[in-house]
């Protein structure tokens, strides 16, 4: 399948303003919050979409290999590899134990990412809930070895586990991501308990960054002198559920993309040691997940970091991010995508030099055509990949400019 549209036809989003909203309405900022009402700027170019493969469920993230073949995580614990990155690719399953992933609501497989040494260590690491005897456990991070024939993989470690999990899968995040200096970036949801996010002992509703070989915190992270194993893993906290994690080509800079409640999802551009202030624990005086706090509450947290770019009252459920990189794009290079689950869209964000959104977009080959949107990865052919999560039939596309 290949569809082309003129990107003039593309539907707009358009942030409302938020500053001198209260602090008790649903996912509201309050006064002082520097959240963005982007100007609209319309591109003129066209983009292409090619079906790769269909017959996923759920495919969750995407790892480009050597040889150009490409492996697809699938949240029922399946992960598929196709043949190549082209229209027709074959389809086959990795024949992997993957017995002890507790599949259920959001939870399951998740994000992965690729070894840089894959061509010669052939290893790739996923991110996944655990259960023991059907009892849920933790959400881990596992490194595998692929056989040379792609047929198969064997575990090789435990990489990180005891990231807190739902009985009911809510709130699992978790998406990695390789940064520019190759440290791994994880970004985590806080499996809606309340407490999480600000509690620096829980590795949840944060972004941590590790050494992708041992797991360990790198001695640079900024509470890497805690005597607390796991706050030493972490790099900025007070976050609801990312599920997005991209690095800007260039300057290396780190954003995400962050569900919200109900309404004002979030694009953040992290840094090191900062608190995005989300707290439903409201400084540890609720016990309930109380929804109705700020997702970036200034009041609280007067220091927290505000987000570059909300979704205002419109319920997007973002998910991947990925930088458009390489003259081909033409005036998209440089735009971050953010795929959209419940506002079934891509959404294209200008930046500016220093990360602030300058306009928000939805060409018209996403706005819900493919329904549901979850991955989004740059290939080595520069093309952006793109995964459905429909539950049925789901399916690789591939994205170029015209």
């Amino acid at each position: 399948m290949r569809t082309r549209a003129l990107l003039a036809g593309i539907g707009i989003v358009l942030v409302p303003a938020l500053a001198g909203c209260g602090s008790d309405g649903v996912g509201q900022v309050p006064t002082g919050s520097t959240a963005v009402s982007a100007p609209v700027k319309v591109s003129s170019g066209r983009l292409a979409v090619e079906e790769v493969a269909g017959g996923l469920s759920h495919g969750w993230d995407i790892g480009f290999l050597p040889d150009g073949k490409v492996l697809v995580t699938q949240r029922p614990a399946k992960i598929a590899l196709m043949s190549s990155t082209r229209p027709g690719a074959s389809v086959t399953e990795v024949a992997m134990d993957l017995s002890s992933v507790q599949v259920r609501g959001e939870g399951g497989l998740m994000g992965m990412v690729v070894h840089p040494d894959f061509g010669t260590s052939r290893q790739f690491t996923t991110c996944q809930t655990h259960q023991e005897g059907g009892r849920p456990v933790d959400i881990r991070l596992i490194t595998w070895r692929l056989a040379d024939d792609g047929a198969s993989a064997a575990k090789v470690r435990d990489l990180l586990t005891g990231l807190p999990l739902n009985a009911s899968g809510r709130h699992s995040g978790c998406r990695p991501t390789i940064a520019a200096d190759g440290t791994l970036l994880v970004g985590t949801g806080d499996v809606a308990r309340p407490a999480n996010s600000q509690d620096m002992t829980s590795l949840g509703g944060k972004v941590l960054r590790l050494d992708l070989k041992t797991g360990a915190a790198p001695a640079d992270n900024p509470f890497a002198d805690s005597p607390e194993p796991r706050t030493k893993l972490v790099y900025t906290f007070g976050h609801r559920n990312v599920q997005g994690v991209a690095i800007r080509p260039g300057d290396g800079r780190v954003f995400t993309a962050e569900h919200g409640p109900e309404q004002n999802d979030e694009v953040n551009l992290l840094r090191a040691g900062a608190n995005y202030g989300w707290d439903p624990a409201k400084g540890g005086t609720e016990d309930s997940y109380d929804e109705s706090v700020p997702m970036t509450d200034l009041r609280r947290f007067p220091d927290a970091v505000a987000a570059k770019w909300q979704s205002g009252p419109t319920t997007e459920a973002v998910c991947a991010a990925e930088f458009l990189a390489g003259a081909h794009w033409g005036d998209l290079q440089g735009a971050l995508v953010v795929t959209a689950l419940k506002g079934a869209k891509l959404l294209l964000l200008r930046l500016d030099a220093d990360g602030d959104v300058t306009s928000v977009s939805v060409p018209s080959e996403f706005d819900d055509t493919f329904g549901r949107l979850r991955a989004a990865r740059t290939g080595p052919d520069g093309a952006l990949y793109v995964t459905t999560t429909n539950g049925a039939d789901d399916k690789l596309l591939r994205v170029t400019p015209e």
